[in-house]
């Protein structure tokens, strides 16, 4: 994924791409500036970002979460989680830019000197702004925040990105600092989306389904992933959509979840795997779509229409309160009344049924077997049950969906049928 966060590695194919990486084949490049791959699909307007009052709010319920912790503060490093609370859209380097907010709902944010204007531009929320020097250390000013607000003996919850050596370095300054996973209190934060979250996420999705079928038609004989790739980013540009990111595998890649370094090319009977998302005001979308090239044999319809049917399997098992590793479970057993696995062999479905999405492409929770966390409103997931033959090939339908309280919701209609891949 482009940066400031990386998406799983897709290997060899040209998977892996950002917006900027020009990596078509001299045919696809010509046919491309053409313009035959344009805007024709559209999209309904874009909803509005996240507000500052929603984000200042995101911070009082995070002092609560910390005060009823035990906890005095959290260190939040640059990321998502930043951007969640503060609006700071920032990447990490060796310079650590981070905030600090107090279980009384104080709020600090560290970084250069250098770097104060463009972190104030984009800060939301009300906030304390102290900058350091490059010949200073960062961790002076999180130690003399604490210390000045009487809460340096209390433990210290940290985000869990945040990075070793920012701990390292003020455990330094503080040897006796008492720090806490504060995985929960962001878990209980973000797991839950909000109507503005939902809309961008809807919209994210929108934009990435009509991208499909934008570019449906100019998958050509001769072309590479990176040649469908390289289409699949520009429309999704041209459509409004942000960091267009995914993969393509092409033929026996299919079989593989995240590719192979084998270069294949499109030719009749191909089965193509599409795997790709963007991001809109930092919330993803994340939709596969499997294709063959020309007419599919009998073997492939079955398994398509199996793993689409698998899908369906999940949305019926995705109720409020039902434990989320009980959705895996019930695709897991359809698939293995019809002869796939068991459990998570292959010929099958070796990875989770899906993953928790939001700011970030992957975040919890998954759908997977023993996730104990009950299904609730609000709560978003893909749902990507594929079936992979190794050897042969793999068929992946993603679409992600978000709980009601009457039960599981796709934010796109998945196909119907293998003839016609895109709906």
């Amino acid at each position: 994924m482009p940066a400031p966060v990386a998406r799983r590695k897709l290997l060899g194919l040209g998977a892996v791409a950002t917006a900027g990486a020009f990596l078509a084949a001299p045919a696809a490049r010509a046919m491309m500036n053409e313009g035959a791959v344009a805007g024709q699909a559209r999209v309904p307007p874009r909803p509005p970002p996240i507000s500052a009052r929603e984000r200042a709010e995101r911070c009082r319920k995070a002092a609560l979460l910390l005060k009823a912790s035990g906890c005095g503060s959290m260190l939040i490093e640059a990321g998502s989680t930043l951007f969640y609370l503060t609006g700071i859209d920032w990447w990490r380097s060796e310079r650590l830019t981070a905030a600090l907010l107090s279980a009384d709902g104080e709020l600090m944010v560290v970084t250069p000197a250098f770097e104060q204007p463009s972190i104030e531009e984009m800060l939301a929320v009300p906030a304390q702004v102290n900058v350091w020097q490059e010949d200073e250390n960062p961790a002076q000013l999180i130690r003399t925040w604490l210390a000045r607000n009487h809460i340096g003996h209390l433990p210290m919850a940290v985000e869990p990105t945040v990075r070793f050596f920012a701990i390292d370095a003020l455990r330094a300054l503080q040897p006796d600092l008492l720090v806490r996973n504060g995985a929960s209190i962001v878990d209980a934060l973000r797991m839950i989306k909000s109507p503005a979250e939902l809309a961008l996420m809807q919209h994210a999705a929108n934009i990435t389904q009509a991208a499909y079928r934008a570019i449906a038609p100019n998958i050509a004989k001769g072309m590479i992933a990176a040649d469908i790739f390289t289409m699949m980013s520009k429309e999704t540009l041209v459509l409004g959509g942000q960091n267009p990111s995914g993969g393509i595998q092409i033929g026996e890649g299919s079989a593989l979840p995240h590719g192979s370094k084998k270069e294949e090319k499109v030719g009749a009977g191909s089965v193509i795997l599409m795997d790709c998302a963007c991001q809109v005001d930092g919330y993803y979308s994340d939709i596969s779509r499997t294709m063959v090239f020309g007419e599919p044999d009998k073997r492939q319809r079955q398994v398509w229409q199996q793993v689409r049917e698998g899908q369906e399997v999940a949305m019926a098992a995705a109720r409020t309160g039902v434990a989320a590793g009980k959705v895996d479970d019930a695709v897991r057993l359809y698939y293995e009344r019809l002869g796939w696995g068991p459990g998570y062999r292959t010929p099958g479905l070796p990875h989770r049924t899906g993953h928790g999405i939001g700011l970030d492409i992957h975040e919890p929770v998954n759908l997977v077997h023993g996730e104990m966390t009950p299904l609730a409103a609000g709560m978003c997931f893909s749902n990507e049950p594929g079936i992979y033959i190794p050897g042969s090939f793999g068929i992946r339908l993603e679409d992600c969906f978000f709980m009601t309280a009457e039960g599981a919701r796709f934010f796109t209609v998945p196909p119907t049928d293998m003839d016609q891949p895109f709906g």
